[in-house]
């Protein structure tokens, strides 16, 4: 009996310890889940958002800066730089005048050329995708005009009218029906067969 106690107590004290320790592994890891939770909290989280805004403002500063420093730059190479014309005479103005009409001249040349290779290259990459539609064995569909649908409905209606033409409506008389013998043929009124009758007793 002594033994059976003894027994029973080392295996309760067994897994008493061992409840113990996965309890103590169990806090652990719950502490070390806390304090990874722990490090974003609002106040951070609300200043890294600032910052993050902050940083964000400061790129499209940037950006927009070196856009217009760029936009500045291209007006002064395709334009040149501007001319001071307040207290220039007026040989001064004629000469600045005929520089810039001859530089929109040679701009509006560049910008026919350019649109004519812009063209011609819109072709060339129709063309091609045409032959490789054709080559994959599919086909393009082409693209469809608007069509108004007042058009199609005035058209619809001139076409009744013209069902509904008096000309259209009238019977055509064949020349056949109208004949001399047909004359003869219609009913006579009586004096006139007696007359006939007449007539032909006396000769």
């Amino acid at each position: 009996m002594a033994i059976d106690d003894e027994e029973r107590k080392r295996k309760q004290a067994e897994t008493d310890r061992k409840r113990a320790e996965v309890r103590a592994r169990l806090e652990e890891a719950s502490k070390a889940k806390k304090a990874k939770k722990g490090f974003m909290t609002p106040e951070r989280k609300k200043k890294l958002r600032l910052l993050l805004r902050k940083k964000a403002a400061e790129e499209l500063k940037k950006e927009q800066e070196r856009k217009a420093a760029e936009r500045r730059r291209i007006i002064e190479q395709r334009c040149g730089k501007s001319r001071p014309v307040d207290d220039a005479n007026e040989e001064t103005l004629k000469r600045v005048l005929r520089e810039y009409h001859q530089r929109i001249c040679q701009l509006e040349d560049q910008k026919f050329d350019i649109e004519y290779i812009v063209k011609r290259k819109d072709f060339e990459i129709n063309d091609l995708n045409s032959q490789v539609n054709d080559l994959r064995g599919k086909f393009m569909k082409p693209t469809l005009k608007k069509v108004s649908k007042y058009e199609s409905k005035f058209a619809k209606l001139q076409k009744k009218a013209a069902e509904f033409n008096f000309r259209n409506q009238l019977k055509q008389v064949k020349k056949k029906e109208f004949t001399l013998e047909e004359e003869d043929k219609e009913e006579k009124p009586e004096w006139v067969e007696k007359r006939i009758k007449e007539e032909e007793v006396e000769a």
